[in-house]
């Protein structure tokens, strides 16, 4: 049985904050990570609102936090409070890491780098370099994986959203500063069925894959065998999307591991230690 962690005035602190920020299951993952790697570190959920994030961010400056998680609402309204922030960062708009060293306060976003360590920890599976893909959806976690597949060099990605005018708006921006052409299109438009049939990879950022009795956003039919059905969503495990490719013979991979290597890179960054994945995994 593993034994409680005592805390000392040399006990290191790095958490997350959101509002609401109890459903958060990143406290669980990381202090298992502290556990199995010997480190006087914990990490602790904190509630704030909007209106108290500027006291917050000087707060944690003050008592030498370490580092600090940034869930919903926070991610854009954060950036404002930073000295700097990294590339990804910057093209995502959103930030979801904090480090504070030395005065300074580093803002990274770990969601782009955790989608392609997700896909490079199967040996079945790699980032598709030079290839066409696909990706459902055109909110914030799309955003993070359009950028992570962009700066990985894939030859052309198509957004396709329920509203049209996100999805173009979204492929434009991205197109425009990563030099990757990139198309919006809706769900229902007549070019989706020939996109994913030439795509090596379908990436669904669209939380309806929560729901197993919401109906899928595209034909399992337009899928091929060639076609890894990757779904962010990591609850259930096995979504109706990846179900149904497994069906047509693709290969899937679930949204575990995003969330699993998100969260490593962070905590690399605080502590200089490559994580146990396997115990933060086993923590989730």
């Amino acid at each position: 049985m593993q034994t409680q962690h005592k805390l000392t005035g040399h006990t290191r602190i790095v958490g997350v904050i959101g509002d609401p920020v109890e459903h958060s299951r990143s406290p669980q993952m990381h202090n298992a990570a502290f556990a199995k790697a010997g480190l006087d570190y914990v990490y602790v959920p904190f509630h704030v609102r909007p209106s108290d994030l500027a006291e917050a961010i000087a707060g944690f400056k003050a008592i030498n936090v370490v580092g600090i998680n940034v869930t919903l609402p926070h991610k854009q309204a954060v950036i404002g409070f930073l000295t700097s922030i990294s590339r990804e960062a910057e093209l995502i708009g959103a930030v979801n890491t904090l480090s504070f060293t030395d005065g300074e306060i580093y803002g990274d976003n770990t969601d782009a780098p955790g989608v392609l360590r997700a896909l490079e920890e199967d040996g079945n599976m790699s980032v598709p370099v030079g290839e066409d893909v696909v990706v459902l959806g055109a909110g914030g976690a799309s955003r993070a994986v359009v950028v992570a597949l962009a700066l990985a060099g894939v030859a052309s990605i198509t957004i396709a959203n329920r509203t049209v005018e996100k999805a173009s708006s979204l492929a434009e921006e991205m197109a425009r500063k990563t030099d990757v052409p990139m198309q919006g299109i809706g769900l229902t438009d007549s070019r989706l069925p020939d996109a994913i049939h030439q795509s090596v990879l379908l990436v669904n950022t669209a939380t309806t894959s929560m729901d197993v009795n919401h109906p899928l956003l595209i034909s399992a039919d337009w899928l091929q065998q060639k076609t890894i059905v990757y779904d962010i969503v990591y609850t259930p495990p096995v979504t109706p999307l990846m179900h149904a490719a497994n069906v047509r013979g693709c290969r899937t991979l679930g949204g575990i591991g995003m969330l699993v290597h998100q969260g490593a890179i962070a905590f690399e960054k605080w502590t200089g230690v490559a994580p146990c994945t396997e115990t933060m995994r086993q923590a989730l």
